[in-house]
């Protein structure tokens, strides 16, 4: 493929390549569709893959009733997608978490309602299930105090990420859209921290949910660690298919969590 060093086809240079090239039927057009349509199917998009796949595509909708925030997020998280590749290498900050934000909700149909600040954070207390999340008028010193203890670690594991998403989603700073945004930002902190990045699958979001409340509440990590890691080996074989280079190092749930 002219532009990338096939010698060493590493997946971030090929992202940015196809990307900016707008190269049809590549590794970047793949996992645009496949990580929109989990990742929003997973907070109860009606969208079909086939339906995600068109938009994606042609820039268009079709003639089947739709629902229009099932649209708007689905290009939303296109263009999220975009931006976690070309902003690869930047640090996570509340800024770039907001920013996220901010694209993921622009142009639903939020109008008029009081609770739907985007791009900043909630203002109204909110659950995840049975779950307690954040208060509002404390989600501003603990995103800092999250992202401070993150961005001090001298070196980034799939374990430190995985530790990040679950305090992230606990926190929920936002009114909507949390779940999006945590998978995105999963995304790129691994593809930045050179470990093989994954998204979730939906036929996976029990086992994701189930592990993400064991972390969040003290309990088993492994469940989370062995769910992620089944949606790494996914990644992988879509990897070997491009002939995308990455480390072949056997990973298991003991080696993320480390005695933790």
């Amino acid at each position: 493929m002219k532009g990338v060093n096939m010698e060493n086809r590493n997946l971030i240079n090929t992202l940015v390549f196809e990307k900016n090239n707008r190269i049809s039927g590549g590794i970047y057009h793949k996992l645009q569709i496949d990580f929109s349509y989990n990742s929003n199917h997973i907070e109860g998009s009606r969208l079909t893959h086939e339906q995600t796949r068109y938009i994606f595509e042609t820039q268009t909708v079709g003639i089947e009733p739709t629902k229009v925030n099932d649209i708007f997020e689905t290009v939303n998280h296109f263009r999220c997608f975009d931006s976690i590749i070309d902003t690869v290498a930047a640090p996570l900050s509340e800024g770039y978490i907001k920013n996220i934000h901010f694209m993921l909700k622009t142009g639903t149909m939020s109008g008029g309602n009081d609770e739907a600040v985007i791009g900043d954070y909630k203002k109204y207390a909110n659950f995840v299930g049975t779950t307690e999340t954040t208060a509002p008028e404390n989600v501003a010193e603990e995103m800092q105090t999250l992202l401070l203890n993150y961005n001090a670690l001298e070196k980034v594991s799939l374990y430190d990420i995985l530790d990040f998403h679950a305090c992230f989603e606990k926190i929920h700073p936002f009114y909507d859209g949390n779940g999006r945004v945590g998978r995105l930002i999963m995304f790129k902190e691994c593809l930045k921290n050179d470990i093989v990045p994954f998204y979730i699958d939906d036929m996976q979001k029990m086992y994701y949910y189930r592990g993400l409340q064991n972390w969040q509440s003290g309990g088993e990590k492994g469940f989370l660690a062995d769910t992620c890691l089944l949606m790494q080996d996914n990644m992988k074989k879509i990897l070997d298919h491009f002939e995308i280079d990455y480390d072949k190092t056997p990973t298991a749930a003991s080696d993320v969590l480390g005695g933790r």
